[in-house]
């Protein structure tokens, strides 16, 4: 099945949705963006899903992310769906309609070309639905990162927020970020920079970890977008009252 790798320009398809034809980059702009897949309209997974997107559009759009989705049903489909989803998810004073377009793919080329299909996941025809997938797309139009999910397995997208954030951050400055990471907390300096270097990109201090082998691989520094106290994180997850 044909697929994308990281790093590869994303294509500039065309396609009808809710908002009226689309040519994905030009949609895009100089925005970064998030395409989301789901398996059918009327589910009761994606219900949740769609929803959960449309109450955290603002917080995409704070970080200067456009963000549309994609299934193989019919636009009919989606805008009767669409009132389900607000119905279910969003209180009247939050939205009154889906804060992003949704991609009419019934014929499947975009699911196809995406290599979005869930094999496992058949309509009553036997063919193929979309898996839940995430691409998320940088202000250059390249694949910064995707995401396969199954049917069955619902998406957090506070995660998704949260490696926006990392992605953003480190498209902009030479650090990692380690596992758990949130905005505001110690960043990684990669392994492959010298002290001294590191010590002039980061001058709010480098802080090694001190482990048995005597490598000096774990170099911490403070948020470079929110310069504090760096702690060790590690040691603050394990030993809460330290």
């Amino acid at each position: 099945m044909p697929g994308l790798l990281l790093g590869d320009v994303f294509p500039n398809f065309e396609a009808e949705t809710t908002c009226g034809r689309v040519k994905l980059h030009e949609y895009l702009g100089d925005s970064w963006g998030i395409l989301f897949s789901h398996p059918r309209d009327y589910t009761p997974v994606c219900t949740t899903e769609l929803g959960r997107v449309a109450r955290l559009s603002g917080e995409f759009s704070k970080r200067g992310v456009k963000l549309i989705a994609l299934s193989i049903d019919s636009l009919e489909d989606h805008c009767g769906w669409s009132k389900d989803i607000l119905a279910y998810n969003c209180e009247k004073s939050e939205c009154c309609k889906l804060p992003y377009p949704i991609i009419a793919d019934s014929k499947r080329e975009l699911a196809v070309s995406l290599g979005m299909l869930d094999p496992d996941e058949k309509d009553k025809d036997g063919l193929p639905l979309t898996a839940r997938c995430v691409f998320v797309i940088g202000t250059d139009k390249r694949l910064k990162l995707s995401l396969l999910y199954p049917a069955t397995t619902g998406r957090s997208f506070d995660e998704i927020l949260r490696v926006v954030d990392s992605l953003q951050l480190t498209a902009e400055k030479r650090v990692a970020t380690p596992a758990d990471w949130k905005p505001g907390e110690c960043v990684m300096v990669p392994p492959n920079m010298p002290e001294e270097e590191a010590a002039s990109l980061f001058p709010a201090g480098v802080f090694s970890k001190e482990l048995p082998s005597g490598k000096k691989y774990l170099r911490y520094t403070p948020d470079p977008r929110n310069q504090g106290e760096c702690v060790d994180t590690e040691r603050s997850q394990t030993e809460p009252n330290s």
